[in-house]
């Protein structure tokens, strides 16, 4: 079933971008417009975010969200075929001695971002072009065979993928060594009592403490990466340093900056966040949650 599926899929990866984006049209409206995939989450989110825009601004964030994420999505599919030299047309960064000056130093470092498009052309491009071995946690596909096919697509350049299910008993493998650690620091914590409450576009929300707990712990530099879409199938990654001090701070301090990072990417090009998970599920408690504020 694996070689059918990969197989199918790598056909459908050898169509040209043109046609692919063809396609791509076709499977946005579909889903905006028949399907309507989480659109009252999408438009709820967006009313929270952004309650100075009209209905006509955020009705054309979603429109633009949705080309997006269907773009990720074909666009995921072309990189099975797509070669080195291809994808380093299409993939830039200038910034990316940020990253390798630090490799000399000694200090590992971790790479905190958003949920943000296209994360496939980000881990690609970041495996391709660092100095360090590029650790990426992912969570894995209830889908056996898609789950094989989108390991092998992000190992592709050497990247050592960790499941988040297994990260607390894996990492320590290659904590002792030199690493990049990618991860997304805007995850909603499942746990609300174990976690840093921050304003969020001005309202609050949990976020896991696992990216400042594990930089405190490792004594990781801290880089920013915004990644986002310049054109239809090019991309471009913007590295920033936040610290190579991580324990200078008092706690939670590093995911309120973190945080502020990812809402200024947003504001600046808001259909470039997933706008489809619900960033504020959990309403916030003074009396449970105060003391978690940050």
């Amino acid at each position: 079933m694996y070689y059918f599926t990969f197989g199918f899929f790598y056909l459908i990866s050898l169509l040209p971008w043109r046609i692919l984006y063809f396609i791509s049209d076709g499977f946005y409206a579909l889903t905006y417009y028949i399907i309507g995939y989480r659109k009252e989450v999408v438009m709820k989110n967006l009313s929270i975010a952004f309650p100075e825009k009209s209905n006509e601004e955020r009705i054309r964030i979603a429109k633009d969200f949705y080309h997006n994420l269907i773009d990720t999505f074909i666009e995921t599919v072309k990189l099975l075929s797509v070669s080195k030299k291809q994808f380093e047309k299409r993939f830039t960064c200038n910034d990316f001695h940020v990253l390798n000056d630090l490799y000399p130093t000694g200090q590992n470092v971790q790479i905190h971002g958003g949920h943000f498009f296209n994360w496939e052309f980000a881990n690609n491009g970041i495996a391709i072009s660092s100095a360090y071995p590029f650790v990426g946690v992912y969570m894995p596909i209830a889908n056996k065979v898609i789950d094989r096919i989108i390991y092998q697509l992000r190992s592709r350049y050497g990247t050592i993928l960790i499941p988040a299910t297994d990260f607390k008993t894996k990492f320590h493998q290659y904590a002792g060594d030199r690493y990049v650690l990618g991860l997304a620091a805007d995850q909603s914590a499942g746990n609300t009592l174990n976690a840093y409450w921050t304003e969020f576009f001005d309202r609050k929300a949990p976020f896991v403490k696992g990216p400042e707990k594990g930089a405190r712990l490792n004594n990781t530099a801290i880089i920013y990466g915004n990644y986002y879409r310049i054109k239809r199938g090019y991309h471009k990654l913007d590295l920033k340093l936040l610290t190579t001090l991580p324990n200078s701070f008092p706690e939670g301090d590093l995911t309120k900056m973190m945080i502020r990072e990812i809402e200024d990417s947003i504001r600046k090009n808001p259909a470039n966040y997933l706008w489809s998970h619900r960033r504020w599920k959990h309403e916030f408690d003074e009396e449970k949650y105060g003391h978690l504020v940050v």
